[in-house]
């Protein structure tokens, strides 16, 4: 029986990299809203022998997201692999000079995105699935405000979860990989020496070593 795995946030970075490195053993469910970078991730997908089927939608959207969770119940009954790796970035900005829109749409794709996600998976998890979450911890650090804030809520959710399913499953990990070249670390860090940083298939290839 094929295994699947659902990627949100499956175009590139970190989400890419680990849908390629699942997509052998695993077919491959890709949400992302870029279409083209879902299809050149088919593309590679394909190449290595293995199948996905792409999603391009918005996380935020509670209908679509309802949609695709019951067309993975109607065509495959369950899941067994949730990699959470959607994030909104918002411009970094002084706690008292944030932007009322850029908050709100942290607050809907990092906070209330993965409390609807997390209500329509679990059921396809049921107790035996894997729910991955990737930290980034951003607290402290001056101009994060809008993204530590709802990151760190997206992790409490997380961990929330972890502890009521800890006995009875879907098993609930909260993981936190090194630098990435992403386009999301460089919206935050411009100019940085990219060098230093890990591959994201090298991440890919922890994670999965992790689970």
């Amino acid at each position: 029986m094929t295994k699947t795995a659902l990627i949100t946030g499956a175009s590139r970075g970190l989400g890419a990299a680990l849908a390629e490195a699942l997509a052998p053993t695993y077919h491959i469910i890709a949400v992302a809203r870029t279409t083209g970078a879902l299809e050149e991730l088919d593309d590679r997908i394909q190449a290595k022998g293995g199948a996905a089927t792409l999603a391009p939608m918005d996380i935020t959207n509670a209908d679509a997201m309802a949609v695709l969770c019951r067309g993975i119940h109607d065509r495959w009954g369950n899941l067994d692999l949730w990699m959470h790796c959607a994030i909104h970035a918002p411009p970094l900005a002084p706690a008292d000079h944030i932007d009322a829109k850029d908050m709100a749409k942290s607050v809907s794709g990092n906070i209330t995105a993965t409390s609807t996600l997390i209500t329509y998976v679990a059921p396809l998890l049921g107790s035996s699935g894997t729910a991955v979450f990737f930290d980034d911890p951003r607290q402290n650090q001056k101009f994060f405000g809008a993204y530590a804030a709802t990151k760190a809520a997206q992790i409490a959710l997380a961990r929330a979860w972890a502890a009521e399913t800890a006995n009875i499953g879907p098993d609930v990990r909260i993981l936190t990989p090194e630098p990435m070249p992403t386009a999301t670390r460089a919206r935050f860090f411009p100019g940085e020496d990219r060098a230093p940083l890990s591959d994201t298939g090298v991440q890919a290839a922890e994670v999965l070593a992790q689970l």
